[in-house]
């Protein structure tokens, strides 16, 4: 990363992020993933300017401390509101603010906000130098390359260009088009052909401006190939469905030590978080559920699943309940050992 943010350290964890995905990366999620990984940048999910302002803050905005670096996603495209938004996100303690130009979904486009925003970028300038008038966190745009029939060159430029204009402090660029028209949202996620190289070309042409790139990649090989050409890679859903991938980010990414030796050691560190959870009254698989890929591909992984599916589900689990579930896999690999 290069520029005034890398000096004064103010998109750390930059290098690697954990992107915002709906009804995954609520705060136990991302408390789970903080424990593998202390580099690795988090984002909220997507939290409209309405439910900012209006909504149960507590339950949409609260995170633990633990979380650090995070950020928060907003989805808006009036800059008053997404003023307010970012002044309430900078006072509960979030690192940074990230708006939302790139979700394809009906409701965003009914709400004028998400990917439709790639066809309005005075706007969403407008909506950056609002943010940045109002607090002193950075201010992160996330889009795509384009949408629909736009040229992707044209569009993501004259996108770049506004917001760099309004003082941007760093873009991330899921590398596909978004077809609002004609595919779902998981289709938006598939099927428009990933374009590296266009990001690749982005970055050129604002050497100065932080840049990461996301979609498609799900190995720390692929990480780092896409580090040759941006600043920072952001990992969706091979970081929520193989976590343990998060263990090895930072040593090969950031060369820091690994936080836990293994899985295992990982889960038994993030106890103490589980058990204050079940103590304000919640299940254990209000938790559990984003803990289920963690070891897939070993001995024993799908019976730890099924064991936290099933007996996780109860009202009465507990962390007698994991601890079982892990079980399952250790007993498993002793048996292949034998």
């Amino acid at each position: 990363m290069t520029g005034a943010a890398e000096e004064a350290g103010a998109l750390r964890g930059w290098r690697f992020s954990v992107a915002p995905m709906m009804d995954w990366t609520d705060r136990h999620c991302r408390a789970f993933h903080r424990t593998l990984s202390r580099h690795a940048r988090l984002y909220t999910e997507m939290v409209t300017t309405g439910a900012v302002l209006h909504g149960p803050r507590e339950r949409l905005l609260g995170f633990s401390p633990m979380e650090h670096p995070v950020a928060l996603q907003l989805g808006g495209s009036d800059p008053e509101e997404l003023a307010a938004s970012a002044r309430i996100a900078a006072d509960l303690g979030y690192d940074e603010v990230n708006l939302n130009v790139g979700c394809p979904s009906d409701r965003v486009q009914e709400g004028r906000f998400g990917a439709c925003l790639m066809r309005e970028p005075a706007l969403v300038a407008s909506c950056v130098a609002a943010m940045k008038a109002e607090v002193r966190v950075p201010v992160t745009v996330k889009c795509r390359i384009g949408v629909d029939d736009q040229d992707p060159e044209a569009a993501l430029d004259a996108l770049a260009e506004a917001v760099v204009a309004a003082g941007v402090d760093g873009v991330v660029v899921h590398a596909r088009k978004a077809w609002l028209q004609g595919l779902s949202p998981k289709e938006n996620r598939d099927v428009p052909p990933l374009d590296y190289g266009r990001v690749a070309r982005l970055k050129r042409a604002h050497p100065d401006l932080p840049m990461a790139v996301n979609g498609g990649i799900a190995t720390l090989a692929e990480a780092l190939a896409r580090l040759a050409e941006v600043d920072g890679v952001m990992v969706g859903r091979a970081a929520y469905t193989e976590p343990a991938l998060l263990l090895s980010v930072d040593a090969v990414l950031f060369g820091a030590p690994a936080p836990h030796a293994d899985a295992f050691a990982a889960v038994e560190a993030f106890e103490p978080y589980i058990a204050e959870v079940l103590a304000r009254g919640e299940r254990l698989h209000a938790v559990t559920r984003h803990m289920l890929g963690l070891f897939n591909g070993r001995p024993g992984a799908r019976a730890y699943r099924r064991h936290l599916s099933t007996a996780g589900m109860r009202s009465d689990a507990d962390l007698g309940t994991l601890r079982e579930a892990v079980a399952q896999v250790a007993r498993a690999e002793e048996r292949r050992a034998a």
